[in-house]
C-alpha cells in the first residue's frame, strides 16, 4: 500500500503532495492497513464503515438460514448472541457521532455481562476502533461498499474469462461486465 502513495506523490517535489490532500479514507480495520493510512493521509478523516464491520444476515444461503434457526431452536447463548448482533445494529442509525458513541459503550458493557465468549473479543475489537467507527458519523454516512462491489465483480469477471489474450481485451472486457462504460469503437451497432 506504501507503493500506491509513493506513485501518487510521485514528482511532486515542494508541492503539496496529493495523499495530504485526501479528505476522507474508508476501509477496514487490518492493522497494516491503519498504519499507512496514519502514516501517509495526515489530513484525512479514517473511517471504518458499516460494510466492514457488520455481517449481513440477509446474505446467508438457505442452508445457512435453516441452520441458524436450528440452532436458536437449540442454544439459549446463540440466541443471546444473535439478539446482540441485531441490537448493535442500531448504532448504524444515529445521527449523532456523540449519541452513537453513548449506545456503543452501553452495548459494549452489556456484550461484556453476557460472558459469551466471541462477543467479549467482538467488543475488544469495537473498543480498539472506536473513534475510527464514529468517523463514520463525522462523515455523514461514508462507506467504501459500492466500491468493495465493484472490486468483487473484477474478480469475479477476471476468473471468468481464464486469462486474456491483451491487456486491451480484459480491459473490454471489464467495461462491458461494469455497465455503461465506454465501448470499444468496433462494436457492432444493429440501428
Amino acid at each position: 500500500m506504501s507503493r500506491f502513495f509513493d506513485t501518487l506523490d510521485e514528482g511532486t517535489e515542494g508541492e503539496a503532495k496529493p495523499s495530504l490532500e485526501i479528505r476522507f479514507v474508508c476501509g477496514d480495520m487490518w492493522k497494516p492497513y491503519l498504519n499507512v493510512i496514519a502514516r501517509r493521509c495526515l489530513n484525512a478523516l479514517n473511517i471504518l464503515d458499516r460494510f466492514h464491520v457488520k455481517g449481513h444476515s440477509e446474505n446467508l444461503t438457505d442452508k445457512q438460514a435453516v441452520k441458524l434457526r436450528e440452532l436458536l431452536r437449540c442454544n439459549l447463548r446463540v440466541v443471546r448472541a444473535y439478539l446482540m448482533k441485531e441490537d448493535f445494529e442500531r448504532f448504524w442509525f444515529y445521527r449523532s457521532w456523540y449519541f452513537a458513541g453513548r449506545f456503543l459503550d452501553e452495548w459494549c458493557v452489556r456484550a461484556m455481562r453476557s460472558k459469551i465468549e466471541p462477543m467479549k473479543k467482538f467488543v475488544g475489537t469495537i473498543r480498539g476502533h472506536r473513534e475510527l467507527l464514529l468517523n463514520w458519523f463525522k462523515s455523514k454516512g461514508l462507506s467504501s461498499g459500492i466500491v468493495e462491489g465493484f472490486n468483487n465483480k473484477v474478480k469475479l469477471t477476471v476468473r471468468k474469462g481464464y486469462g486474456y489474450s491483451s491487456d486491451e481485451s480484459l480491459k473490454i472486457t471489464l467495461f462491458h461486465a461494469l455497465g455503461k462504460l465506454p465501448e470499444p469503437k468496433f462494436t457492432h451497432r444493429f440501428w
